[in-house]
């Protein structure tokens, strides 16, 4: 029997990326899988570019309804909905519970609570080097760089105002051209001068990004502050990060102890002059976040969350940490992402002897004996 890949829709708020493109669809179709997608509004790409790809289109939830078998996959992006139901198909998303984020166990037990309940998480992918075979770094680096920009240029022209609800861009060249805007009102009110950026990681895929959104911003070479290993091995905090405007965070946090590059008694100075930290890396729930200056998510609606009321010197702070990021600029996130993922989404039909898979199902496995 054909194995069967369903494209459920995304419930997350704001959330418009998609793991499948209708160009990656129709491959796996041509490879003999059965491909159906759900339809839905927000999705970057229109139900009807899956529709002249070839592909069935099927309504909001229809998975839910569908049986438990063998050669049917759920693929998604985030997590499912917290309701508490029991997950009984096989499953492909992100489900940020493999690290002991806070509920981890709730949702792991989601799957396990069934003899056929399966999760192969996004991030658990890796070849046989333990690399990620598909990542959206390079597309998170460059969207928390741009709204980084955002909200330092609001900070400057709206002092103590919280920044608004974010746009919705199907571009990337859209959101530049607001941040550019919005930088070009808020310069002429600190001298002249582009906001220093310092990042953290800046050699990997999402320091890239972050180096190429604050490049095609206009901010100049001599503005931006590049660290990485070299920096970083001896361990934090670190003063230079307190005259920065803008600190981005863009190294992967995996389950090693990290020093914190910066605590609330580092922050708490008179001349300190950061502003916004944007941590790409955003694990705020995390023991080995190395931002912990604050507490929650933020999201796009309230893009900035408070830094601690500990740090009492020094201009306001703002957080940004909302962890799906590249979602400002799904078209390309997505397009990037679905061609990445496509080889090993060619293998499911061998998921249990291809190494992608049986790697991604002992994780699942390893983490589910944690369970308490």
């Amino acid at each position: 029997m054909a194995t069967t890949i369903h494209l459920r829709a995304e419930t997350k708020p704001f959330e418009r990326r998609s793991p499948l493109s209708p160009e990656t669809a129709k491959a796996l179709k041509d490879a003999g899988y059965i491909v159906r997608v759900e339809k839905s509004p927000d999705r970057i790409y229109r139900d009807e570019e899956f529709e002249d790809a070839g592909i069935k289109l099927a309504d909001p939830g229809d998975w839910m309804k569908l049986k438990p078998s063998e050669d049917l996959i759920i693929l998604g992006l985030k997590e499912i909905d917290a309701n508490g139901i029991d997950l009984p198909h096989n499953y492909i998303h992100f489900a940020h519970c493999y690290k002991k984020q806070e509920g981890w166990a709730t949702e792991l037990s989601r799957f396990s609570k069934t003899p056929t309940g399966l999760l192969y998480d996004l991030e658990f992918l890796v070849n046989e080097r333990g690399q990620r075979i598909a990542a959206f770094g390079f597309s998170a680096g460059y969207a928390g760089t741009a709204l980084a920009l955002l909200s330092w240029a609001h900070q400057i022209l709206n002092p103590g105002v919280k920044q608004g609800p974010v746009s919705k861009y199907d571009l990337a060249t859209d959101l530049i051209a607001d941040v550019k805007a919005s930088l070009a009102k808020a310069l002429p009110l600190n001298g002249g001068k582009y906001p220093q950026v310092m990042i953290i990681g800046a050699l990997g895929r999402c320091g890239n990004g972050a180096v190429d959104a604050a490049t095609a911003a206009g901010v100049p070479e001599s503005s931006l502050l590049k660290w990485d290993l070299d920096q970083t091995k001896d361990g934090g905090p670190f003063d230079q990060i307190t005259q920065a405007d803008i600190l981005l965070n863009c190294v992967y946090l995996g389950s090693h102890e990290i020093k914190p590059f910066c605590t609330t008694d580092s922050l708490s100075k008179e001349d300190r002059k950061l502003r916004v930290i944007c941590d790409v890396s955003c694990d705020p729930n995390s023991d080995n976040n190395p931002i912990p200056v604050y507490s929650e998510y933020s999201k796009f609606d309230k893009p900035t969350t408070s830094a601690s009321s500990k740090i009492k010197l020094g201009p306001e702070l703002r957080v940004i940490a909302i962890d799906h990021l590249p979602t400002m600029i799904a078209r390309e996130a997505s397009d990037e992402y679905s061609k990445l993922l496509l080889p090993s989404l060619l293998e499911l039909k061998n998921r249990h002897t291809d190494g992608v898979w049986t790697r991604a199902e002992k994780t699942f496995r390893d983490r589910v004996a944690e369970l308490p």
